[in-house]
């Protein structure tokens, strides 16, 4: 095989490794909203929730506004179905492509997802809550 041979062979298949390369990174980003919509309930340690943040605990996310006020919503982002990661106060973020959503009813504060983050039920159960299934 010729030197010019090799270098159409090796562009070929970088060609072709560049595009799966591509193709597996956008599965990751794709929306799955049954990520929440099928998710067991989860039980979550009301001191594993800090006032004014949250935490992610499986499908879902719950926040602590203020003290002793839980809300919960899916985690999964409605804009490509990554799992949100960074919570706030005011906020909480999807890593992905940087849509934000209120910590106060889940709403979609900006970025690129058309719509907000959709509600859990959160039970109390004294020293825990169970967050889930989502409302409506």
């Amino acid at each position: 095989m010729n030197q010019h041979s090799r270098r159409q062979v090796f562009k070929a298949t970088g060609g072709v490794a560049a595009t799966v390369a591509v193709a597996g990174g956008l599965s990751a980003c794709v929306n799955d909203s049954s990520k929440t919509e099928d998710a067991e309930p989860e039980t979550v340690a009301k001191d594993k929730v800090p006032v004014g943040s949250g935490v992610v605990a499986g499908s879902y996310v719950v926040v602590q506004p203020t003290k002793g006020d839980f809300k919960a919503y899916t985690a999964v982002c409605p804009h490509q179905g990554c799992l949100v990661r960074t919570i706030t106060e005011e906020e909480i973020v999807c890593p992905c492509h940087s849509s934000g959503f209120s910590t106060q009813d889940g709403a979609k504060l900006y970025g690129p997802a058309n719509d907000g983050l959709k509600k859990a039920k959160v039970a109390d159960n004294g020293d825990s809550l169970q967050v889930g299934p989502l409302e409506g």
